[in-house]
């Protein structure tokens, strides 16, 4: 199922949550909103489901206009961070529960509503559990069968929001891979919203990154981390430290002395280096280098963290080098970005 979503526009007593928004989700694609609290990815994704109706814009299900159509109407599977599950329900209720409050006409028997759900744990890998309450399982069983449940009722489109968020660390790892594997054997196509950047990064076919109701970049996991198209999506995709340069020509310059980069495509004047702390080259005191002052290294897994005192305003930067190198430091660094952009404006 395609999903179209044209100038849309959302306002909560006169706040708008989206400013014309335009997005278009092809049919199996398994999308992901990202950004911060207040970025307007889930008011997006209520009014894909129907639990919003746009300001202005449409959104359309293929051809079709939904935003003419109620929830049910829209046969979408939603999946809640808090999971949502009926406490009083076994599991197997729980996942049939879409399909018996179905009007009469259209609801399936009692027989294959329970075949449904006993199909479904087993794609969710939890067969045996049927007669369990919520209140028996783990957090990561009780998403899995939220799922499940969305599952049940056949939707033209699945949509999670935060689906993970209440998870610890290593169970969020593990349902990422097992929601990504999940995907590509059924195929659905999928729209989930998470502020996690890992997540969207490992998950998705396409990431959405938002910012105060607006799209600022969507592309691939790998457009999205390499060629962020702002800064910030470059701050904001994993981590990143800035310094203020001017260009001129090309030529980048740090407190009046060139470096060895160049950018050729941006004004004149002032402008904002961004780099990525792991993308660094630890070069020998010699011009075309950054130097600075180290205040603090710290181990951080297989890198030790290096903090920096850098330039005449003394900015303060952090890079990160291998174990082994960063152990011969003295109290000076001089390096080079590798994993860099510069975007104009001071």
């Amino acid at each position: 199922m395609d999903i179209r979503i044209a100038n849309v526009r959302k306002e909560f007593d006169r706040f708008a949550a989206l400013h014309g928004v335009s997005l278009d989700i092809r049919s199996g694609e398994l999308i992901a909103l990202l950004g911060p609290s207040g970025s307007g990815k889930t008011t997006l994704l209520r009014l894909i489901a129907g639990l919003e109706q746009p300001t202005e814009g449409a959104v359309y299900f293929g051809d079709e206009d939904a935003s003419r159509l109620d929830v049910q109407e829209r046969n979408v599977g939603f999946v809640f961070q808090s999971y949502a599950l009926f406490k009083h329900m076994t599991v197997a209720d729980n996942i049939g529960f879409g399909l018996t409050v179905r009007p009469r006409a259209t609801r399936p028997p009692a027989a294959a509503i329970r075949k449904r759900a006993s199909d479904l744990l087993d794609l969710v890998q939890l067969a045996g559990l049927e007669k369990r309450f919520p209140s028996q399982l783990s957090g990561g069983q009780r998403q899995r069968v939220a799922l499940a449940r969305a599952l049940a009722i056949e939707p033209r489109v699945l949509l999670l929001d935060e689906p993970f968020g209440a998870l610890d660390a290593k169970v969020r790892r593990e349902l990422r891979h097992w929601l990504r594997a999940l995907h590509e054997q059924t195929g659905h196509t999928t729209v989930f919203v998470t502020h996690d950047q890992e997540e969207a990064l490992e998950l998705a076919d396409r990431v959405v990154v938002m910012s105060q109701g607006r799209i600022e970049q969507v592309g691939t996991p790998d457009e999205i981390y390499d060629r962020p198209v702002s800064s910030f999506v470059f701050s904001f995709i994993g981590e990143a430290c800035e310094l203020p340069v001017t260009v001129s020509q090309g030529q980048v310059s740090f407190d009046g002395s060139p470096i060895d980069i160049r950018a050729v495509d941006i004004v004149d004047g002032p402008a904002r280096l961004l780099m990525r702390p792991s993308g660094v080259e630890v070069v020998t005191a010699r011009p075309g280098g950054i130097a600075g002052d180290i205040v603090s290294i710290r181990r951080s897994g297989g890198w030790r963290r290096v903090e920096l005192d850098v330039g005449v305003g003394r900015h303060r930067i952090e890079v990160e080098l291998p174990v082994d190198a960063a152990a011969e430091l003295a109290g000076r660094l001089h390096f080079l970005p590798r994993h860099w952009q510069v975007f104009p404006g001071a």
